[in-house]
């Protein structure tokens, strides 16, 4: 039986009425939609066995392997000489039952909304005596996971001076544990719709939101969508609408940088432009176009090899942890992190069966005009947070935040870290997180 006692706040902010995107409705499972919907919440145990276990070393042992080009590191990909190393890791030291056991210690469940068993993590902090306990959703994006939060559960969870966090993790539809939608549409905007849905149903009426990846536009979307439930919203990558202030501080951002709002910062993050922000891009998002496009093709591949799926997934968390990583010959993959954490993620996929649909969500969300969807024209009005890490993919100056999130509390230029923050330095999100909540709650 599942204890719904959500925390609940004494006083609701009451703001002015403000332009919100549709909240719409949705139904994802398979067939017709029913009359009536199961809307209980039921305990959920990550499990495995000897079965599976022994079909990914079969698979493992199967496996064909290209050699690299000489002095090639991670220019080409992921380095096949690495990847032996990785795949030998796998097969004879990584206790997959170990993972499993990680993964139970904290409370899973699983509800029915819009006819898919959504999957989430619920983490309550201990109770004790003179502390503010505030509800907040974390919400991961790809090729991650839920479990990217391992390490900040703890820290978010442990009472700081007064302020502790009952928290939320769930699999976004077509992720890990996670029912995948049976039908075509499912973008972020029906994720967001379900997740609100989601704290409903645990008896919350206001809670904070934090993201990055996917997570960022889904909580982005939450705040744009029911603003009267969002307390604030923390952000790690920054997503805005370019326009004629943005052209503006390309062209003069190298040279007067202040008279465009812009920090030293910024302008040796941005600049040259087109080296910092178009090539990189260009040479960092074929994966994108792909899944963007025809994903299912791509994904017949990776849904059949554990070690092309591995390669895939892990070469993220190399040039994304920072770019200069692919002139290393391991790719700096265990620079930051270890190989039980890394193939952790990797078995939520491919033991999930996972790979193809969370590669959907590209296509579902990039099918159209992008400025065109209807939360591109929808600011931003709840309290926000953002951090801007120094290897982020894109970097957002607060200058073209602005036009985005119109009610900034924080910008954190953050010492270091990059795409993945949650599990690379969650120690330092953490804290932000902890500052933003405490400017907004005044405490």
């Amino acid at each position: 039986m599942y204890d719904c006692k959500g925390t609940t706040f004494n006083c609701v902010n009451l703001r002015k009425p403000v332009k919100s995107i549709p909240v719409g409705e949705g139904w994802w499972g398979a067939g017709e939609k029913p009359q009536s919907e199961d809307e209980s919440i039921r305990p959920f145990t990550v499990e495995t066995s000897d079965k599976e276990i022994e079909d990914l070393h079969g698979r493992i042992d199967g496996s064909r392997y290209t050699d690299p080009l000489e002095g090639s590191a991670f220019q080409y990909g992921f380095n096949s000489t690495y990847l032996k190393k990785v795949v030998s890791y796998w097969k004879n030291e990584f206790d997959w039952k170990k993972q499993v056991a990680v993964l139970n210690k904290y409370p899973h469940y699983k509800t029915k909304i819009e006819g898919l068993d959504v999957h989430f993590i619920h983490v309550r902090p201990t109770s004790r005596p003179n502390q503010r306990v505030l509800p907040i959703m974390l919400v991961h994006g790809w090729p991650g996971s839920f479990y990217e939060f391992y390490k900040i559960l703890p820290i978010l969870t442990e009472n700081q001076g007064g302020l502790v966090f009952e928290v939320i993790c769930p699999s976004i539809p077509g992720y890990g544990f996670s029912e995948a939608p049976h039908k075509q549409g499912f973008n972020s905007l029906a994720a967001a719709r379900i997740f609100h849905t989601l704290m409903e149903r645990l008896g919350f009426s206001q809670y904070y939101l934090q993201g990055g990846d996917w997570g960022a536009l889904i909580t982005t979307n939450m705040a744009q969508m029911k603003p009267q439930n969002v307390k604030g919203l923390h952000v790690n990558m920054i997503i805005t609408n370019r326009n004629f202030k943005t052209l503006l501080t390309i062209i003069l951002g190298p040279y007067l940088p202040s008279l465009v709002g812009l920090t030293q910062e910024d302008v040796r993050r941005l600049f040259p432009f087109f080296e910092k922000n178009v090539w990189e891009m260009l040479r960092e998002s074929g994966y994108m176009h792909i899944q963007a496009t025809k994903p299912d093709t791509a994904g017949c591949g990776l849904n059949d090899s554990p070690v092309g799926l591995a390669a895939y997934i892990l070469e993220k968390f190399s040039t994304w942890t920072h770019t200069k990583y692919k002139d290393l010959d391991d790719g700096g993959l265990e620079r930051k992190y270890t190989l039980d954490d890394l193939l952790t993620n990797v078995m939520i996929y491919w033991t999930t069966r996972s790979i193809v649909p969370s590669m959907r969500f590209y296509k579902e969300n990039l099918k159209g005009d992008f400025d065109k969807r209807v939360d591109a024209s929808v600011a931003v009005l709840v309290p926000s947070g953002l951090a801007a890490f120094p290897e982020e993919l894109i970097h957002c100056p607060k200058a073209w935040a602005v036009t985005k999130y119109h009610n900034i509390y924080s910008y954190t230029s953050m010492p270091r870290g990059g795409h993945f923050a949650a599990f690379e330095e969650p120690q330092l999100l953490a804290d932000d997180i902890f500052q933003f909540v405490r400017k907004v709650e005044k405490c």
